[in-house]
């Protein structure tokens, strides 16, 4: 129990997939503009990262490795993450379509977030089993959520400060979730 809970706080807080493994940054930068939108990205994301990671697990366990073609690992875990998506869309479509709204493009562009496909990747190099695996995709989705959140919450207080026409844009925003990036650096002596 207690190697679970260092590699949860580990995949969430000291290698958090955006600020220190710099996996994800497209839609951390894309999607951090309004905090709800943020929120909202960062759920999907959880649930993308942490269903993959299950059934990526249980499809390389039971399939790749006994039928020793382990190498198509990764085009496997596309599609899968694609399906996934796909299926995440659909659900988000038809039951909560406000959400699915506010989400727009940035839904469909979950099947493109290096993350998701690194975290399934992480796994297997890491040797994880299928619980191992789940927990630490959950946990590192559940830092992608902290960090679009937390960039988002500075976005919008960025928005009303007097900042110099050469910062002002993707400047400041590059500078932000470089000084995120450094505190979040105090943590790496933690595990």
């Amino acid at each position: 129990m207690k190697e679970l809970i260092l590699l949860a706080v580990g995949a969430a807080i000291v290698n958090n997939v955006v600020l220190s493994q710099f996996l994800g940054i497209c839609p951390f930068l894309g999607v951090s503009k309004k905090t709800e939108t943020a929120a909202g990205m960062g759920g999907a994301v959880i649930f993308v990262i942490t269903i993959s990671s299950f059934i990526t697990a249980l499809i390389y366990k039971f399939i790749l490795l006994p039928l020793n073609i382990d190498y198509l690992k990764t085009i496997v875990y596309i599609l899968v993450i694609a399906a996934l998506v796909q299926f995440v869309e659909m659900f988000l479509k038809k039951s909560m379509p406000p959400l699915y709204e506010s989400l727009g493009v940035y839904l469909p562009l979950i099947t493109t977030n290096c993350a998701v496909l690194g975290v399934c990747l992480t796994n297997v190099t890491k040797e994880y089993g299928i619980l191992e695996s789940v927990i630490n995709g959950f946990a590192t989705a559940f830092g992608f959520f902290i960090a679009i959140v937390l960039m988002a919450g500075l976005r919008e207080k960025i928005e009303y400060n007097d900042i110099p026409k050469t910062f002002q844009g993707t400047a400041i925003v590059l500078i932000t979730a470089c000084l995120m990036s450094i505190a979040f650096m105090g943590f790496s002596g933690m595990i």
